[in-house]
């Protein structure tokens, strides 16, 4: 499997390639910030126009991951939709394809900034879950521990002698792992932020996506 192992509060973690967080032990997949409608949302209040294709992949990407991982719980961690309007805007063959990935399924929204949860397409909707050693929330709070949380969209660059690259990237310390969105309409914060560096520990690492994640040192 295309993903980089961990443990965080003794839990073995694998943080896979497309931003999504696999908990073999517990079955159990975890994805952040889908931000689904994000184009209509623009279109809607901006006038905006952005290639309409948004939803298709970032749902094409979480049934491969689905498919790869088999997990029996899917945890969507807060922001699923970019705002409660797009939820209601959404196309009738994206909310089939929903419900065709929670079939068969424990499937939980978590509550988001951005949106409360979209309550009419089924599944379980939380403020927050506590699966022990884990706690699963959408914003980070200081001073926990065992914590898986979104939100930020941490980014990060890696730098070689010609080149650089920039991509979303796990944030992992001994207490908590922020995700990186996983939505295809996404922009991010550069781990140097100083809101990542008061959440995060010294020894924290950046894991950077794609087709074969790399651990780093967290850039500051």
């Amino acid at each position: 499997m295309n993903g980089y192992n961990f443990t965080l509060a003794g839990a073995p973690l694998v943080a896979l390639g497309s931003g999504a967080l696999h908990w073999p032990d517990q079955d159990l997949l975890c994805v952040s910030d889908l931000h689904l409608g994000k184009s209509e949302r623009q279109a809607r209040l901006t006038g905006a126009q952005l290639p309409p294709y948004e939803i298709s992949d970032t749902l094409g990407r979480l049934e491969s991951d689905l498919k790869l991982t088999n997990a029996g719980t899917v945890i969507c961690l807060g922001d699923s939709f970019d705002d409660h309007a797009a939820v209601e805007a959404l196309p009738e063959r994206e909310r089939l394809w929903i419900a065709a990935l929670q079939a068969g399924r424990r499937w939980i929204w978590i509550e988001g900034n951005h949106d409360p949860g979209p309550v009419e397409l089924g599944g379980t909707h939380l403020a927050e879950l506590h699966q022990p050693p884990l706690c699963f929330r959408h914003i980070a709070r200081p001073g926990q521990s065992g914590e898986i949380s979104g939100h930020y969209h941490p980014k990060a660059t890696l730098r070689a002698q010609r080149s650089s690259i920039t991509r979303p990237v796990f944030l992992i310390d001994s207490d908590r792992v922020i995700m990186p969105a996983y939505g295809t309409y996404t922009g991010g914060l550069r781990s140097h932020d100083a809101t990542l560096n008061e959440l995060m520990r010294k020894e924290a690492i950046a894991v950077l996506t794609g087709k074969t994640p790399k651990p780093i040192p967290m850039p500051r």
